[in-house]
């Protein structure tokens, strides 16, 4: 015959088996989400570096007109002295 202490010791696995199996169940739906959300985070990285890429690309040209004007206008100055000099001699 089954004793008490079998009987309680089949009832506790029956427990605990019910108990890991919606455990599993949990951690299967909280990984799905956290695969969900990752992609979530990759989508929003890769907008990120195509906002940046479009929004370096008009400040690059505007440093490199900046440059330019400088420039031309370091030739002018010395395009200047060099008029006023000639003038004085």
């Amino acid at each position: 015959m089954i004793d008490p202490a079998q009987t309680a010791l089949f009832l506790v696995i029956i427990v605990l088996t019910i108990l890991l199996l919606v455990l599993g169940i949990q951690v299967f739906f909280i990984l799905r989400e956290l695969r969900k959300t990752v992609d979530k985070a990759n989508k929003v990285l890769d907008d990120t570096g195509v906002i940046t890429e479009s929004v370096s690309g008009p400040i690059s040209s505007l440093s490199n007109l900046a440059s330019g004007v400088k420039a031309g206008a370091a030739i002018a100055s010395l395009l200047s002295k060099s008029k006023k000099h000639k003038k004085e001699n």
